[in-house]
């Protein structure tokens, strides 16, 4: 009895070495392509929000890390820069919107430095399927609204949903979700607009402890 149950263990012991160095393989070997394929859909996210014609340097790796309230809390989001000629142009900033219906709202909202967006996506949420979920451009496309539409002020009524006295729709059966989102592409683009006076005291994203 013993010996046997030696040998299975001996044997799961063996069993568990190849299963262990053949997931190091594969990992090792589909790494890089994993990684590949993130930053180019990373890259096309980008491309959605700020034009490629508006912009001549590596965008997705000018990357710096903002913490600030304006962005719907105090943990660090990536901003990536658009230059022209070296000169910066826009840019495409991470934003939380805090306050949707079922949690946070994750953002990338693109922007020139004088207030228009360029465009707005939504990364990540919890909204309710057939309510809230469209944000996403796979549902609907509401989000695209905010595209060429300016903020020069906070107290702008216009920048609200229609429910508050403004001009963006809300959905049927939910008003939460738009207004939040509303609200957070607003103060990211009011923030964007003072990015380029403190650049140089940005912290880069490789320098993330």
């Amino acid at each position: 009895m013993l010996e046997t149950m030696r040998r299975h263990g001996i044997t799961l012991a063996i069993f568990a070495a190849i299963t262990t160095g053949l997931t190091a393989v594969v990992n090792s070997l589909t790494k890089s392509t994993i990684a590949e394929q993130a930053a180019l859909q990373h890259k096309s996210l980008l491309d959605q929000i700020v034009p490629p014609a508006l912009y001549d340097n590596d965008m997705q790796n000018e990357c710096y890390l903002i913490s600030a309230d304006a962005l719907g809390n105090k943990l660090p989001h990536r901003l990536y820069l658009a230059r022209k000629n070296g000169q910066p142009v826009a840019a495409a900033l991470e934003s939380t919107a805090p306050d949707g219906y079922s949690g946070a709202i994750q953002l990338l909202v693109g922007a020139d430095f004088s207030g228009k967006i360029l465009g707005v996506r939504v990364t990540e949420h919890h909204e309710t399927p057939g309510l809230g979920d469209k944000i996403e451009t796979r549902i609907s496309d509401w989000i695209k609204v905010f595209s060429g539409k300016t903020v020069k002020s906070d107290n702008n009524r216009h920048w609200a949903v229609k429910k508050d006295g403004g001009e963006f729709d809300q959905f049927t059966g939910a008003t939460i979700t738009p207004r939040a989102v509303v609200n957070s592409v607003k103060w990211t683009a009011l923030y964007l607009q003072t990015v380029p006076e403190h650049l140089s005291s940005l912290e880069p994203c490789g320098e993330k402890s």
